[in-house]
């Protein structure tokens, strides 16, 4: 019994003691949610230690971390962008040009990797490369007063970047400005002076001109006839007549122009029709006036020919005539020699006889009645 008495006591004041340590803790909880409450304004409550010291706030030493990492973040990105303002990369086809406060310090002219001072100097890029530039198609006169319209283009690349800065303010655009202005004054300097058909002629810098051959010797013929054939020469261009009237441009603004080249000459369209009706017109003449020619020509060979043909017949029938005398008096001869000799008259006269019966037998009727005293019968009857 005392066991069982014993055991029941100990557990009900363990049950005390368990109500009493609840109690406790919910009086220590009520005390903390007061005392969070209270600071929950500023976020901040305060700790001990054991000793009574004062702990240190966990949140207070992560907000120095934070604040610590971002200031190192803040001093790397301020370093990047000093760094990365103070390098100049210069490329194969640039100029880099270095200012200080307006004025130029250097010129980077090699492709690679230089520095700067950040917020003092300022970088300008100049192109190195060739370039093109399309001139607007202009209005131009020739000496003999006739418009006509060039369309061209230059090619062009900067040479002194430090005077193509301080002249044209390292603009490609005020460079081209420039360029329009001395390639149309040049190009109308050049045309002005020529003719139309010269600088048609001109455009490709290739001439085709006729030319006479020597003539040959011809004989038996009163008319000598000259053959013409083509040939091409070289002469000035037009765009080298116009590259001559360019000058100083390097001198003045730092650049050189390479090559000026005519894309297209071409006439204003209110006149176009009239100029190619007598372009039409004179090659009528032309080709008219050359039809005349040759059928002038023409006519001398055929009475060139005709009379030398008179002159060859003329010559071959005296020749004939000439021949058949020459025949005939031989023919007399041999006659006068064949009756002057008795035994060759003899025999002549046979023969003469012999030629007579033959033509005599011609037809179908070979009959053929001869008296005694003729000679062809006294043949047959062998009296000669």
């Amino acid at each position: 019994m005392m066991i069982v008495s014993v055991g029941r006591i100990s557990a009900i004041a363990v049950l005390r003691l368990r109500k009493t340590a609840i109690r406790e803790m919910e009086d220590i909880m009520a005390d903390f949610n007061q005392n969070f409450n209270t600071n929950s304004g500023t976020g901040e409550y305060e700790r001990f230690n054991s000793d009574g010291t004062k702990k240190k706030n966990k949140g207070e030493k992560r907000r120095k971390r934070a604040g610590a990492g971002i200031l190192v973040a803040l001093i790397a990105v301020v370093a990047l962008i000093l760094l990365g303002s103070s390098m100049v990369v210069t490329k194969q086809n640039q100029f880099k040009l270095i200012r200080q406060f307006g004025r130029v310090q250097r010129v980077v002219t090699d492709a690679g990797l230089s520095f700067r001072i950040p917020f003092i100097e300022s970088v300008d890029t100049i192109p190195k490369e060739l370039l093109l530039y399309d001139l607007p198609s202009s209005d131009v006169i020739t000496s003999d007063k006739k418009t006509m319209i060039v369309d061209s283009y230059v090619l062009w690349h900067v040479t002194d970047p430090l005077k193509f800065a301080q002249t044209l303010s390292c603009s490609v655009s005020n460079a081209e400005g420039r360029i329009d202005a001395i390639v149309y004054n040049a190009t109308k300097n050049t045309i002005s002076n020529m003719k139309q058909d010269e600088v048609i002629r001109s455009r490709d810098g290739k001439m085709t001109i006729t030319v006479d051959q020597d003539p040959e010797e011809v004989k038996n013929n009163d008319m000598v006839i000259s053959e013409e054939h083509e040939e091409v020469i070289e002469i000035t261009s037009l765009t080298e007549e116009i590259m001559a009237q360019i000058n100083h441009v390097e001198e003045q603004y730092g650049i050189e122009i390479s090559a000026v080249e005519v894309k297209k000459l071409d006439l204003p369209d209110d006149n176009k029709q009239a100029v190619y009706t007598r372009m039409i017109s004179e090659r009528e003449n032309i080709a008219a006036q050359y039809t005349a020619e040759g059928k002038s020509e023409a006519k001398m060979i055929e009475n060139t020919t005709d009379k030398e043909v008179s002159i060859m017949l003329s010559d071959a029938e005296a020749k004939a005539e000439a021949a058949i005398a020459e025949g005939e008096a031989e023919y007399m001869r041999i006659l006068t020699n064949a009756y002057s000799d008795p035994a060759k008259m003899d025999f002549y006269s046979f023969v003469r006889a012999l030629d007579a019966l033959k033509e005599s037998m011609r037809g179908d009727n070979k009959t053929i009645i001869l008296s005694d005293d003729s000679p062809i019968a006294q043949i047959f009857n062998g009296q000669y």
